[in-house]
């Protein structure tokens, strides 16, 4: 019988006697010093030091420039000559919002940037999963090519796009059709060359075509996301559904949407911000004066007079503050959402092929 098993075992009650007795017998100075000084607890401590003075660190060089930006703009034009004035204004007013609200037509650029951002955003969600789950749960020829493609479109510079883009909105006519049927069948097209053509530029329909197309602005990026999510969806859902009767639409609207309702909503939102903020297209595509969107009010407003000798940082602040009120409603809708986009970048592109 080894050594092992004849020692006797020390009982649960007797430790809690021992700990008793030592700290009934030892002062209290001493018990702390036995328990933080030491090796350990000393190694504890500066790792916890040095991560909290990093993240503070981190935190300041990342919030810096947003505290100094939302100060600016409620300072007023004495402020930006003070030299005292450092982050805190001493004359705060909001001369520079309700300049930019009233002259900037503010609230008229909002509108028609939500009506824009929400339809675009809607039509890019549905027709990116129509398209992700087609290559996700359908084996046909030439898949991997196909995808190969959309992932083309992520590089594709947009520049290189910008001329053919232009010139196929600006004179759009799809395989001939309205050219064929003749100009008495449209009423809003432009004859030009002896060819007739529809004129979409100054309009939202560019977007709109683009977004039906799966082709706007990041839908690869969608099309990639949802397609290694719908990977992950069992195959035996879809085949106890079918066995069950149900076509592919039925079972596509009342067993994967139903499951989806996540990368749905997370898909939505990177649609509707990256529209919301877009200036490539809606330069491209708004050559004129026309409905207002909210890259059009970053302006100076004509009732600001910046003409004095702070001219350049009271300018800047009005810039600044412009961009405050465009994100500003990007900033609520991530409050509300934030919950949706991180479970849905957790359920995305992690899924192993």
């Amino acid at each position: 019988m080894n050594n092992a098993q004849t020692a006797p075992k020390i009982k649960k009650e007797t430790k809690n006697t021992i700990k008793v007795d030592f700290e009934d017998r030892t002062p209290f100075w001493d018990r702390v010093k036995a328990k933080l000084i030491n090796l350990y607890t000393l190694k504890k401590v500066i790792y916890y030091i040095f991560r909290l003075v990093l993240l503070l660190g981190i935190s300041y060089v990342i919030l810096f420039p947003f505290f100094s930006k939302i100060s600016s703009s409620f300072m007023s034009k004495e402020d930006f000559v003070d030299v005292t004035v450092v982050l805190i204004p001493k004359h705060p007013n909001l001369e520079i919002y309700r300049a930019i609200i009233k002259d900037n037509k503010y609230w008229e650029a909002l509108l028609n940037t939500f009506i824009l951002s929400l339809v675009c955003a809607i039509i890019q969600t549905f027709i990116c999963m129509f398209i992700a789950y087609g290559f996700a749960k359908f084996k046909f020829k030439g898949n991997s090519i196909l995808f190969l493609c959309v992932l083309f479109t992520l590089v594709v510079p947009h520049a290189t796009l910008q001329l053919s883009l232009f010139m196929k909105f600006r004179y759009f006519d799809v395989l001939g059709i309205i050219n064929f049927l003749g100009g008495g069948v449209i009423d809003a097209i432009n004859v030009t060359g002896g060819k007739t053509s529809i004129n979409f530029i100054n309009s939202n329909w560019p977007l709109y075509i683009l977004s039906l197309t799966g082709l706007a602005y990041k839908n690869g990026l969608y099309i990639f996301m949802l397609r290694q999510f719908f990977r992950g969806i069992p195959d035996e859902l879809e085949e106890s559904a079918y066995l069950d009767g149900s076509g592919i639409m039925r079972t596509f609207f009342s067993i994967i949407i139903p499951l989806s309702t996540t990368m749905m909503i997370t898909v939505f939102m990177f649609a509707f911000c990256w529209q919301w903020t877009d200036n490539f297209y809606t330069d491209l595509f708004y050559t004129t004066a026309g409905d207002k969107l909210l890259p059009d009010i970053i302006k100076i407003p004509k009732s600001l007079d910046t003409n004095y000798a702070g001219q350049s940082l009271y300018s800047s602040a009005i810039t600044n503050t412009c961009g405050i009120l465009i994100i500003t409603p990007l900033i609520i809708l991530y409050l509300f959402g934030q919950r949706y986009i991180v479970q849905g970048i957790e359920r995305s592109g992690l899924t192993a092929d």
